[in-house]
């Protein structure tokens, strides 16, 4: 079995467009130039991540009607999947308005239209990037963004340069991305590393990638602080890990490196997120040091009862949901609020969801079942299952970096515990990504890889 290889061919123009909408798409919209357009009762937020996918989608329809949609046969999985989850979110949009009193329902129509869009990106990969140089020039530009995200993160800790809320360094930092999508695209970059270290480095082109990708990617994680993602480069390393035992190419050599890597994350991430795991602690009453902690906002104490708050949302409407976007509305969290105050009586009121504050329940999961009832949480699972097995199908009949999309869609799932389901953000971008990039694998290893 031969070892992964960069190849020299240059990529085609469809997939240079694809690499070139990688920066827009991983770009907080503070940092996106955008304007708006009024529409009735709403307006229509228009930023240079949405004429990205404009051209992306332009693309994608010039080659599929020029070279034919051959390379979306093998992904029929995706296919059926992405269009049963994207149809229930319009269905919860449509019917919101019937469940939730006060659902905006021009606003969550937007809101819909804007999530579905990314799913582009699924049938753009495997239609635009049909050889290994195409989905080379994709991984390049990945790394090369995530480095520039690393770089600006790097200077925000420094406090050379400001963040969201002004300068403050020495702490987790949101680059020009936020705090999870940087973390999720640092993520993806570093599971580059970590297959090529697994299976061994071959060719100048791919060590610079790799090396790039690692020492961007690991810095980027640990500066970013979010153990979501930690979590999934520590589950990625095994996988990798495992992969090339079962290949016969797993090296002691390269178990220390993957250990290597694996150390550096987490020793760093648990430094720079200490202070908040031991708040966590107060809050579950296991630190033995009861402070007062009801003055300000804390991260996982916060998560607690927002995903408590979610929960209770979808016992109540189990079957449909509050509608799209409905849990972050006051008619569906109120009933709630005492009862969660009661439950967990140090969580700060900033904490809580309220008009000025309309949290949701940041959890993409909790948030889907709340939304959406239990067939949209069943969706949702559906889709990144299809996804991974996709990606799996196309690893065992390709090379090494066929097992990239899995862990892409792994940081995904990881992140998607910690955000709530927003449209038009990184973390979109990368589900989908990583689900076109399964079924390219399949496509690509049968033929060039």
């Amino acid at each position: 079995m031969d070892r992964p290889t960069l190849t020299a061919g240059r990529p085609s123009a469809g997939a240079l467009v694809l690499a070139l909408a990688v920066p827009p798409l991983f770009l907080h919209a503070r940092y996106s130039p955008g304007f708006s357009v009024s529409a009735g009762s709403t307006s229509l937020s228009v930023e240079l991540a949405d004429l990205a996918m404009l051209v992306v989608a332009i693309a994608t329809l010039v080659v599929a009607r020029r070279d034919g949609l051959a390379p979306l046969r093998r992904g029929k999985a995706v296919w059926i999947a992405g269009a049963v989850y994207l149809g229930l979110v319009l269905a919860g949009t449509l019917y919101g308005p019937l469940v939730t009193d006060g659902y905006p329902f021009g606003s969550s129509l937007v809101s819909a239209a804007k999530y579905a869009e990314y799913g582009v990106l699924a049938a753009a990969v495997p239609l635009l990037a049909r050889r290994t140089s195409d989905l080379n020039a994709l991984f390049v530009s990945l790394v090369a963004w995530s480095t520039a995200a690393t770089g600006w993160g790097l200077l925000q800790f420094l406090g050379v340069v400001d963040e969201f809320e002004g300068r403050r360094p020495g702490q987790r930092e949101t680059s020009f991305l936020g705090v999870h999508d940087f973390a999720a695209l640092s993520a993806a970059a570093l599971s580059l590393t970590l297959v090529a270290t697994a299976f061994g480095l071959r060719g100048r082109r791919e060590r610079q990638l790799a090396w790039a990708a690692g020492v961007g990617g690991t810095l980027g994680v640990v500066l970013s602080g979010a153990l979501a993602s930690v979590g999934a480069v520590v589950l990625g390393a095994a996988i990798a890990g495992a992969a090339a035992w079962r290949r016969s190419m797993l090296t002691g050599r390269r178990v220390l490196a993957l250990i290597g890597i694996v150390a550096v994350v987490l020793a760093g991430s648990l430094a720079i997120r200490s202070a908040d795991l031991d708040q966590f602690l107060r809050f579950l009453g296991i630190s033995p040091e009861q402070e007062e902690t009801t003055g300000e906002v804390q991260s996982y104490a916060q998560r607690t009862v927002l995903g408590y708050i979610g929960v209770r949302i979808f016992l109540d409407h189990p079957v449909l949901g509050v509608g799209w976007q409905g849990s972050a509305l006051e008619a569906s969290y109120a009933p709630y609020l005492d009862d969660a105050r009661r439950r967990y009586p140090s969580v700060s009121e900033e904490s809580l969801p309220s008009p000025e504050h309309p949290w949701g329940v940041q959890n993409a999961f909790v948030q889907a079942a709340a939304d959406l009832g239990l067939p949209g949480l069943l969706a949702l699972l559906g889709l990144l299952a299809a996804g991974m097995w996709t990606a799996l199908a196309g690893y065992r009949r390709g090379p090494p970096e066929s097992l990239v999309p899995l862990l892409w869609l792994l940081v995904a799932a990881a992140e998607l515990t910690a955000l709530g389901l927003f449209a038009g953000v990184p973390i979109d971008a990368l589900l989908w990504l990583g689900l076109g990039l399964a079924v390219a694998s399949r496509t690509v290893s049968r033929s060039e890889m």
